[in-house]
């Protein structure tokens, strides 16, 4: 078990290494490769011991030993289950895949981001998490650039350039982060866990370090104003591509604020709470408007894609377990629901070879199943009770009103405008007259694009009506960050603070809601 966490990164490798030589079934090898990846990861599960105060399955050896330069990699109860999901989504990306052209580069490439996509979220050594941060924007670009449709040059290119200059940025602080310890330590390393162990970080180089991590993970989340690759991306990108970037590499950008920012730079993250809130609240509010204007479907779901990850970002800046860990369980349930409509549309497409809303109506007539599967999605983003959208949004809120009652208000307000356009995106498509000659003829949801969907819907309705079994691990893990995060507090009054909106009335708030998806 000890080495399970290193089988799981390159197990997808090595397995991206053979399909060079298969000529056939390439889709089918994908989808047995992505069986044992999953298996093992739901045995990471099992074994996973959810009352634990540190990290679990830790592997260390050193790579550069002169430098401090560590392979360390390790699993807490906020990086399992994006692990999970990692493997869950390439899984279903592989049953779900249609594309006819390069078959093999297409699997090769998936793979290999399934591999980094799972390192990402497992590396303790800041220097093997640069090099997989980093990794994730080729397979995607290739991706985006050789099977997209318009512009993808150009949506892969700015995709690219915006992403990386964003994460030279953040090298640079990682760098200097490093340089610190070895100034008051005498060791040069880059390992995470010893830089939680540093007391005291000043906090006027609290705030640099903050600012140069920001720019690396607002672009990735992204966040406004560096959010303008995103409608690009998804808009060109082919439907495997969409899925994985809105399911998985967005929350690579919120998953380093819980993992470095809070507990790295506590007071930094108290003096920029507010205008991080601000513009997570301008990204709930513009995504939301700017998806109702939209008339091409990927693109309302792009742009909702911007709103649902304003919500996730507030939760984090809650400061408390409430919010963080809403916002971890949004950050699973946005990858799921954004996921499976993305590849709802791309299931429309295949059939019509547009997306633009005025070229349908009355769907239902004949494709029921496929209405039925597009409504479950389309109320879980919506946020509806009793599915999994609604208890990451209802938390995160939840735990930023500790901080401004108004801020969550106005964001909880506009939640209701993403109820308004998915419900105008499901009535202009799915009723009225079938009038469009195009459609009399278009078929159902066939074998495989049920077996790809259907797992996603019982996810949806089981984790809506039961949270508590990723909650309580990820109560746990939120609960371990902030005690790092309260121990190398320097200001006193952050000190007050963080503990004002961590308080035990709060606390047993969020034992109720648990309670009550427990039922």
């Amino acid at each position: 078990m000890d080495y399970l966490l290193t089988l799981l990164i390159f197990f997808p490798f090595l397995a991206a290494i053979f399909a060079i030589v298969i000529r056939n079934n390439l889709r089918a090898y994908a989808i047995i490769v992505s069986i044992i990846e999953l298996s093992l990861v739901i045995l990471l599960w099992m074994s996973f011991d959810s009352k634990a105060d540190s990290f679990q399955f830790v592997t260390a050896f050193p790579l550069i030993d002169s430098f401090g330069i560590h392979y360390i990699v390790g699993v807490d109860g906020i990086s399992l289950f994006l692990v999970l999901l990692s493997a869950f989504i390439s899984l279903i990306g592989f049953i779900y895949l249609n594309e006819k052209t390069e078959v093999k580069k297409l699997v090769i490439s998936l793979l290999f981001l399934e591999g980094i996509m799972i390192g990402v979220f497992c590396a303790l050594d800041m220097i093997l998490f640069y090099i997989f941060w980093e990794l994730s924007l080729i397979p995607m670009l290739y991706i985006i650039g050789a099977w997209g449709s318009g512009s993808r040059i150009y949506a892969a290119v700015k995709f690219f350039l915006y992403t990386f200059l964003g994460s030279l940025i953040m090298l640079v602080g990682i760098l200097y982060l490093a340089y610190y310890y070895y100034a008051i330590s005498g060791i040069w390393t880059f390992s995470l866990l010893q830089w939680y162990s540093i007391e005291v970080i000043p906090s006027d180089l609290q705030l640099w370090l903050f600012a140069a991590f920001f720019c690396g993970l607002a672009v990735k989340v992204p966040m406004f104003p560096f959010h303008t690759w995103l409608p690009y991306a998804h808009g060109q990108a082919p439907t495997i591509g969409s899925v994985i970037l809105a399911a998985v590499l967005l929350k690579m950008g919120t998953y380093g604020f819980v993992r470095f920012s809070l507990p790295l730079f506590p007071d930094a993250s108290v003096v920029f709470l507010l205008p991080i809130a601000i513009l997570s609240l301008i990204m709930v509010v513009y995504g939301a408007m700017v998806a109702f204007a939209q008339e091409d479907m990927k693109q309302v779901i792009a742009y909702s894609s911007i709103s649902h990850m304003g919500v996730i970002m507030i939760g984090v800046f809650s400061l408390n377990i409430e919010g963080i860990a809403g916002s971890i369980f949004f950050m699973l349930s946005h990858g799921i629901i954004s996921g499976a409509l993305f590849m709802l549309v791309g299931v429309i497409y295949d059939r019509r070879h547009t997306k633009l809303i005025s070229d349908f109506g009355g769907l239902t007539k004949v494709m029921p199943n496929y209405a039925a599967i597009f409504g479950v999605m389309m109320m879980a983003s919506a946020g509806l009770p009793l599915t999994m959208g609604f208890v990451g949004e209802f938390l995160s809120l939840l735990g930023f009103f500790a901080i401004s009652p108004i801020i969550s208000g106005i964001a909880g307000i506009s939640i209701i405008v993403g109820a308004i356009y998915m419900l105008h995106l499901y009535r202009k498509v799915f009723y009225g007259e079938l009038k469009n000659e195009k459609n009399f003829k278009l078929k159902d949801l066939d074998k495989r694009e049920m077996i790809a969907l259907l797992p996603l819907v019982v996810i949806v309705i089981w984790l809506g009506i039961y949270p508590k079994v990723l909650l309580e691990p990820i109560n746990k893990g939120v609960e371990n960050m902030l005690n790092i995060a309260h121990l190398r507090v320097v200001d006193e009054k952050n000190w007050e603070f963080l503990n004002m909106v961590s308080k035990e009335d709060m606390q047993n708030i969020q034992e109720e809601v648990v309670n009550v998806g427990s039922f």
